[in-house]
């Protein structure tokens, strides 16, 4: 159940109640692909970095180690000690990001593995299956993710076959809820928006999704070849026809600024790999900015990280140290690194809060958006 609690233009502060626990929104969702975030961040250390939700890929875990497995362990929060929520995607963007031999029929889809080159089939009913075994707090619809730029009649028989594949997945997931053997009879559904940048078909399929009553809704299909401007184009299209009374949430999105911008025009959630990606190559978000620490300027730098951070890697490390673990790829690096880059996530995401909490979040925003964008 989601509660807005207060508006500031488009930006909305809410509550959004699970089983798992209520997610204080917005939010930003670590990404633990298989089960866990790289750069060696453990679940217990996830607490520590304020993370409310963390996300997992149906897709890996099912070819690694097996959705099965899982199940037989007790679901996804017992075999990895997390025990707030989890939200995990469908399986439909990996279908459009790994699979180079892919086909797509009203059924689903077949597509060979990217470890050993196996056929799998998945289509709305497996996917659904998949995360049931999965056990995980949110279940994302299974979908077809078309790219930017994609021809107009393409996209709009695909929307329409996205459609159709969502009604099999809330009939399902419903089926499986209510089997006595459920590891988690309360999963939710999420339905995925798509429509490329047309904005007459984002619309379109807004309102045929909007109908099916939905745990929550999300804008799927962008950060994935159109133009920043597009992106934000789409959201303001898209946000008056989004259930009000339900979270939304703006898949694989994205920056500091990505994230202002959104919660600036009306979503609640967010998830990426960036912040972890980033940080293992060196290159962290700070409250002055974006800081390479592989810069020779670093070398003798005795000065924290971030001067205006609280984590564990300002409180305790200098820039010098950093840039040596960078330098020499220690794998220390990686797990430092993401440390800070997701403890800052999650500290603007707070801040952010706050900002509505206290009616002031418009002057946030114009004031960090210039500093969080900027390269140091």
């Amino acid at each position: 159940m989601y509660r807005l609690m207060k508006k500031e233009g488009h930006a909305r502060r809410g509550e959004f109640e699970t089983v798992h626990g209520t997610v204080q929104t917005p939010a930003f969702m670590n990404v633990g692909t298989s089960a866990a975030i790289k750069g060696g961040i453990s679940s217990i250390d996830l607490v520590d970095l304020k993370c409310q939700v963390e996300l997992c890929n149906t897709y890996h875990l099912h070819v690694r180690p097996g959705d099965d497995v899982i199940r037989e362990m007790g679901g996804l929060h017992k075999f990895m000690n997390w025990h707030r929520p989890i939200l995990t995607d469908s399986g439909g963007f990996q279908v459009f990001s790994l699979a180079k031999l892919r086909k797509i029929k009203e059924e689903g889809v077949t597509f060979a593995c990217h470890l050993d080159g196996h056929r799998i089939f998945m289509g709305p009913e497996e996917s659904m299956r998949i995360q049931s075994n999965l056990a995980s707090t949110i279940a994302m619809a299974f979908d077809e993710c078309v790219e930017n730029p994609a021809p107009y009649d393409y996209v709009s028989r695909s929307i329409a076959r996205t459609t159709r594949w969502l009604v099999r997945c809330k009939k399902e997931l419903e089926r499986l809820n209510a089997l006595p053997d459920t590891l988690n009879p309360h999963q939710m559904l999420f339905g995925i928006n798509q429509g490329s940048t047309y904005t007459d078909l984002r619309i379109q399929h807004m309102q045929e999704i909007a109908e099916l009553d939905l745990n929550g809704y999300a804008i799927g299909g962008l950060a994935v070849g159109e133009t920043v401007q597009e992106m934000y184009d789409t959201i303001e299209a898209v946000e008056p026809y989004m259930p009000s009374d339900k979270p939304r949430y703006l898949m694989g999105v994205g920056t500091p600024v990505n994230i202002l911008e959104g919660v600036h025009r009306g979503i609640d959630l967010f998830d990426c790999v960036m912040p972890s990606r980033n940080a293992r190559h060196g290159t962290l978000f700070t409250w002055d900015g974006i800081r390479i620490l592989h810069n020779e300027k670093y070398k003798t730098d005795p000065h924290p990280l971030d001067e205006h951070c609280g984590c564990p890697v300002c409180r305790d490390h200098s820039r010098a140290y950093l840039r040596h673990l960078f330098r020499s790829n220690e794998i220390l690096a990686s797990r430092l690194g993401v440390m800070h880059n997701l403890y800052f996530y999650n500290t603007l995401m707070e801040k952010i809060r706050e900002a509505l909490d206290n009616g002031t979040f418009e002057t946030f925003y114009k004031h960090w958006v210039p500093i969080l964008g900027r390269r140091i």
